[in-house]
This record gives C-alpha cells, structure tokens and sequence, in this order.
C-alpha cells in the first residue's frame, strides 16, 4: 500500500518579478487568479484573495506562500517606496484618511513606522491557514 502524503499547496511570489507595489500586484494577480478578470490594486485586495483563495486554494486550506528573493523585495518595497506610497495618498485626499497616514508617514521617518513590505508581511502572517517561508 502506497503511502499518501499530503502537500501543503504552494505558492510562490517571486521578488524577481517586480520591483515596486504595482509589480506586486500584478506579480499576485498572475499566481492568485491566472484564470479571473480582477486584478489585485489594493492592499486591502490582497488581503481579501488571502481571505477566498480565488480558486488557488481553499478558504482556510493549509496554504504555504514561498516569497523568493524576499531581501530585494525588502529594499524595493522599504522606505523611499512607503515614504512615497504615504505622499501620494496625503496628496490625493480623499477618499484617504490624510490624518491618518500623516500619521503612518511620521512614524516611518521617524524609524518605527512599517514599511510596504512589512505591512505585506504583516497581511499575510494574518492569515493563520498560511505559512510564509522567504527565501
């Protein structure tokens, strides 16, 4: 008799493949959901594919999410990307909360806010189903 052994499903993001939030994206959207029209654009987004699976996975299903390449992701995703992700949104307005990611935008400069990566990470390690390995 065969022994079954049964597989986390995997997934992998590769850093690689992008390079600022946009490549993020569209690097998920590609992984998470090759065969739907919706593209990911939000980090709210993201965390709602966690949330469905989008038919990659089961909601709640064991799922491990390799990130390759997670150091470059870092420096691309860190400071000067969050730094400008929080301006752009402080110039737009509304419908943001300017207070609030004036707020967000202090605490990282002064060194204890989140960067973008960090609060990818952050998102996902929400997730209890999901296991994050960044190679």
């Amino acid at each position: 008799m065969k022994n079954e052994i049964h597989h986390n499903k995997m997934t992998v993001i590769n850093g690689g493949h992008f390079s600022d939030l946009e490549g993020f994206y569209e690097e998920i959207s590609t992984v998470f959901m090759k065969d739907t029209d919706w593209k990911v654009g939000t980090l709210d987004g993201f965390d709602d594919i966690l949330y469905s699976g989008f038919g990659v996975f089961e909601n709640s299903e064991k799922l491990e999410i390799v990130w390759k390449e997670s150091q470059k992701s870092k420096e691309d995703l860190g400071f000067d990307l969050t730094k400008e992700f929080y301006e752009n949104k402080i110039r737009q307005g509304k419908p943001f909360n300017v207070k609030l990611i004036q707020g967000k935008l202090d605490e990282l400069i002064e060194g204890k806010g989140q960067t973008l990566f960090d609060i990818l990470i952050e998102i996902i390690e929400s997730h209890k189903n999901i296991t994050l390995i960044l190679e």
